[in-house]
């Protein structure tokens, strides 16, 4: 038996007033996994070598964009 099959036989068995709770956690494993773009890369390495600007909230972030 697969993976698959063994989770839809638990799922069978879930009572409906708990598969709201399931739906989340499938609902998230169900987003298919995205390899980041090149400039996302190159972003992400800046901040790891302590460039690039970080905010601490939206507002801080709205603001430097006003600018």
């Amino acid at each position: 038996m697969s993976n698959r099959e063994y989770a839809h036989q638990l799922l069978d068995r879930v009572p409906e007033s708990k598969i709201f709770y399931i739906m989340g956690i499938l609902e998230g494993a169900a987003i298919p996994e995205e390899e980041p773009n090149e400039e996302t890369i190159a972003a992400m390495q800046e901040l790891e070598n302590g460039g690039g600007e970080c905010f601490d909230t939206l507002d801080e972030l709205w603001k430097s964009l006003e600018d």
